[in-house]
């Protein structure tokens, strides 16, 4: 509370009186993908999708709100830089948490102070990870920002969903741990577009992911103007979303649940492609791959060639870092592969952060098949996590 108000410049006599709140939340990453929007104004999709939800050992947001009477305006910071608070998804968040508010107090149905749904809120938020760089931070954004007032305004949970979809899309989702679809609904209120588990985090415990990080910078083409654009101009889309995708989300939710990995990766693999073939079919084209993702596909590609089977799989959001799923039993081996086809900086300690990888041998017909020219520092760095619980 006191970096808080001192990142505020809160003076002393004003904390009094004041209701701080912290909460963290997940980032999820979708192996069948959310893109397009069938209503711009309430984030409504023009296709379901499915995630999985990260540990937030490893990815996360941590945001704090701070409500008081003495506050003069709402105000927001990101990774300690101020923004502005009337980013209209932002408002829409705040003004639909606050109506819930006082629809539930208004009917005697919630016990904190009634007065203060009305006292301007400070939001402070981090993220442990590269913001705006394709790893879904509008997503656990979003749904920390949400959760955390929801928290601090007595607001029930069923109705986060909504709420948190108003803010990014993606955001429904972080607020379930495990593996999450989001429906696509029918309502045109979108009331029936919301998220909710399809298994437990508990559900798969063997399932690793790797977040092979080739580039923190933010991407050129935001999530949201490339939805558009690709709404707009690509044919391909819009058979994806009516063809496509209500098949392949029964089949994946149907290989979770059969626990079958090399059914879900190839799935996941497939459906990352054909993402980013519809960013292609955009016009103008939207390329959010780069060399170094083109040379992680043909590597994960080439490992599973070598053993007949889909032993790990990638997928690529708006963005060139690769998130791969793989099994417990495989994890030590590819990590070894990835070390050495993207050979990294002297200090080799800090290659692999969170979750510990045990050390593996690479056998020399291994290395000869896979049959790529090493591409030093072309990774930056791995982060090492399994699904939330």
């Amino acid at each position: 509370m006191t970096d808080f108000c001192k990142l505020v410049n809160m003076p002393e006599n004003d904390k009094q009186g004041l209701s701080v709140v912290t909460c963290t939340a997940p980032v999820n990453i979708a192996v069948i993908k959310y893109w397009g929007k069938r209503d711009e104004d309430l984030i409504l999709p023009i296709n379901s999708s499915l995630s999985v939800t990260l540990h937030q050992d490893q990815l996360k947001t941590t945001t704090t709100v701070a409500c008081s009477r003495n506050f003069q305006q709402d105000r927001i910071w990101l990774n300690g830089k101020e923004e502005d608070i009337n980013n209209p998804r932002l408002q829409s968040c705040l003004q639909e948490i606050r109506r819930f508010s006082r629809k539930r107090r208004n009917t005697g149905d919630s016990t904190s102070d009634a007065s203060s749904v009305s006292h301007k809120v400070h939001i402070c938020s981090v993220n442990n990870f590269p913001t705006a760089a394709g790893l879904a931070s509008s997503a656990s954004g979003y749904a920390c920002l949400v959760y955390t007032l929801s928290q601090l305004f007595g607001v029930e949970s069923e109705q986060l969903s909504a709420v948190a979809r108003q803010g990014s899309g993606s955001a429904c989702r972080s607020l379930y741990g495990g593996f999450v679809q989001w429906k696509l609904g029918t309502q045109l209120d979108g009331k029936d577009s919301l998220a909710e588990q399809v298994e437990s985090e508990s559900y798969w415990p063997e399932l690793r992911v790797l977040i092979l990080v080739v580039s923190a910078e933010q991407k050129s083409v935001g999530s949201t103007s490339g939805m558009h654009t690709s709404v707009e101009t690509s044919q391909l889309l819009k058979y994806r979303a009516d063809v496509v995708v209500p098949s392949r989300m029964e089949e994946m939710i149907r290989v979770i649940r059969e626990r079958d990995f090399p059914a879900f990766g190839e799935l996941t693999m497939k459906d990352s492609n054909q993402f980013h073939a519809i960013c292609l079919d955009t016009y103008p084209p939207i390329f959010y791959l780069n060399n170094m993702s083109h040379r992680i596909i043909s590597l994960v590609h080439r490992y599973n060639q070598y053993y007949g089977e889909t032993r790990v799989a990638y997928t690529f959001d708006a963005g060139p870092n690769a998130v791969i799923y793989t099994l417990q039993d495989h994890l030590p081996e590819f990590v070894q592969v990835v070390r050495h086809f993207f050979p990294p900086e002297v200090n080799g300690e800090e290659f692999v952060k969170g979750l510990t990888v045990c050390s593996a041998d690479l056998s020399e017909e291994l290395k000869r098949d896979i049959n790529m020219e090493p591409t030093p520092k072309g990774i930056r760095y791995i982060i090492s996590t399994k699904v939330k619980h």
